[in-house]
């Protein structure tokens, strides 16, 4: 058959030949080429930290569950040697504004020790000390009066055992929130404001110190 010889069965052949070579038929995958060589490493890793991580799992325990705490004589666990600690009584002068902050720093220890329940024998008593600060944050530069006030709470507490009158913890921890001051003609708002700063610090305060306590329970340090 000659160069020039156009029959069907050459027609047809020489476009499938181009089109050959626009799109290459693919390659058949062998074992090497179905991942490349960080897809494999990043795999391997993968596979690494799952094995780890099953291996691992065991060794984590949440804080508050009701598992023993090591060395605590029958099933005494974390929640409930919170729940046995004594709040006592936070000083503070009558009448100030500090006074209704001790109380709410005071109910907020309970709650987050008992959990809202009762009937455990204390073991414990927890003795905290605060002082609160007021600072002008932002001031207007037109009037000299504060737009923006930062309220703090300093506290100091100690954990006192009942049966042997040693103290097994004393910490200070401290909190600071700021609020607005509308302006002096709002007297109501920015009054409103300085109250929930004080009740946003009484929570961070007890937190703070159910933390450490929680901590003491489970390490014993």
């Amino acid at each position: 058959m000659s160069s020039s010889d156009t029959s069907p069965w050459t027609r047809t052949r020489r476009p499938l030949a181009g089109l050959r070579r626009v799109f290459p038929a693919p390659r058949r995958a062998g074992p090497g080429r179905l991942f490349s060589a960080p897809k494999l490493a990043a795999l391997r890793r993968v596979f690494f930290l799952m094995g780890l991580g099953g291996l691992v799992a065991g060794c984590f325990q949440p804080m508050y569950a009701e598992h023993p705490l090591p060395g605590a004589a029958g099933s005494a666990s974390v929640v409930g040697a919170m729940r046995a600690v004594d709040v006592a009584a936070i000083d503070a002068p009558a009448g100030s504004r500090l006074a209704r902050v001790s109380v709410n720093v005071r109910n907020e220890l309970i709650y987050d020790l008992t959990g809202g329940g009762g009937g455990f024998s204390p073991t414990h008593r927890l003795d905290v000390k605060l002082t609160a600060t007021q600072l002008q944050v932002i001031v207007d530069i037109n009037t000299a009066r504060p737009d923006v006030n930062n309220y703090g709470i300093d506290s100091t507490y100690t954990l006192t055992e009942l049966a042997t009158g040693r103290v097994v913890v004393k910490g200070q921890t401290f909190a600071r929130v700021s609020y607005n001051i509308p302006g002096q003609e709002q007297r109501f708002a920015g009054e409103r404001g300085l109250r929930d700063a004080e009740n946003r610090a009484a929570r961070e305060i007890s937190e703070n110190i159910r933390n450490r306590l929680a901590s003491f329970f489970v390490a014993g340090t």
